[in-house]
């Protein structure tokens, strides 16, 4: 009886297993069936497609942009909230400084800088430096740069610094490179600019030092002397008369300037004893001799200049009843004065070459005191 019981009983659970899973079966496709219906339906789906969904009876539809919408011929041209600003580019360094020459550092300001400022600014950042310094401001509508003064107005994003290198009194050491380029990063940070790059230290030293070598070989000046040839001194009142007759100025050095039609000076008379020549002091002054010089790395075709003042030291010999000679009182004649003529054409060739013209821009700068 236990037996068939039991048999009885397991019988009854297999056969109500089997119908609980025929009927999730049965369910199973029938929502299965019901979901392929429904995507087959004609039926849009307002979620997928909002701009073609049914409005609510008196509300107001919003219909969002697609891809496919076509502006009409007539309406503008969409076009951004603002602008981007056009981005600066770093300009080229100007006309009056050269790499070889000069330490240059461009800054540039993120916003226009009052040049006014930054000149306040660096004079005492960069004070104590032993050559000369120049600082010029980019103007961005005439693409120009403008040398900058202690009376420059205007506000300007890119600024460019130079220091020379090289003058008559030598070239920058270290310590002038320090200086120079920590004092320019201090005024940059001061304003919120930023220097756009600085050269090697070792490669500006090195400029420098060979720089300042080549200026050594062609610095050349060559003078001649006008002195008395019967012991009686020359009369300050007739010098100046003679001297203004050749077109020569008197300047503030004490000595009078022959000059090109620029103003720049060909060639210099001086007293030769200690006395300067002054506008006051000439009615007064004696002296025993007068001196000609020309800087031949300052003036261009150095020959003809040297002519020229051969002539003036003629005239003025005659005039003033003296003679022409040397430094070493030896008379001064036309084979001297033929040997100085071809030396100062070889020393003028030279700085041709090295691209340093005689009397030009750069040799003017690089040959001052």
């Amino acid at each position: 009886m236990d037996s068939e019981l039991q048999i009885g009983l397991i019988g009854a659970g297999v056969a109500g297993f089997i119908a609980i899973v025929a009927y999730n079966k049965w369910q199973e496709r029938k929502h299965r069936k019901q979901a392929e219906e429904a995507f087959r339906s004609d039926h849009r789906d307002v979620l997928l497609e909002p701009g073609e969904g049914p409005r609510a009876e008196g509300a107001s539809a919003r219909r969002e942009p697609v891809a496919d919408d076509v502006a009409p011929a007539s309406a503008a041209p969409s076009r951004p909230y603002r602008d981007p600003a056009p981005k600066r580019v770093l300009p080229d360094y100007p006309e009056a400084l050269d790499v070889r020459a000069d330490c240059i550092i461009r800054v540039e300001a993120i916003e226009p800088l009052d040049a006014s400022r930054l000149w306040a600014a660096q004079q005492e950042a960069l004070d104590g430096l032993s050559k000369a310094v120049r600082w010029f401001g980019f103007d961005d509508s005439e693409n120009l740069w403008h040398r900058l003064t202690p009376h420059s107005a205007g506000s300007y994003h890119w600024f460019c610094v130079a220091l020379q290198l090289v003058d008559r009194q030598g070239s920058i050491g270290e310590g002038d490179y320090i200086r120079f380029s920590g004092g320019v990063q201090r005024v940059a940070e001061q304003f919120l600019a930023v220097p756009a790059g600085l050269p090697a230290r070792s490669e500006v030293l090195g400029n420098a030092t060979e720089l300042d070598r080549f200026c050594a070989d062609v610095d050349v000046q060559i003078g001649i002397n006008v002195v008395s040839a019967n012991g009686q001194p020359f009369h300050g009142t007739k010098i100046r008369g003679l001297a203004e007759a050749e077109g020569l100025v008197l300047r503030g050095d004490g000595c009078f300037h022959a000059c090109d039609e620029e103003g720049n000076t060909l060639y210099t008379l001086c007293n030769l004893e200690p006395t300067l020549f002054t506008s006051d002091g000439m009615r007064s002054l004696q002296t025993n001799g007068v001196t000609l010089v020309i800087d031949v790395p300052r003036v261009a075709d150095g020959g003809v200049v040297f002519e020229r003042m051969m002539q003036c030291a003629g005239h003025l010999g005659n005039t003033l009843g003296g003679v022409v000679v040397d430094d070493n009182r030896a008379p001064f004649g036309p084979e001297a004065a033929a040997l100085i003529r071809a030396q100062i054409q070889q020393f003028q060739e030279h700085m041709a070459e090295q691209r340093i013209p005689a009397g030009g821009s750069l040799a003017r700068r690089l040959f001052s005191a």
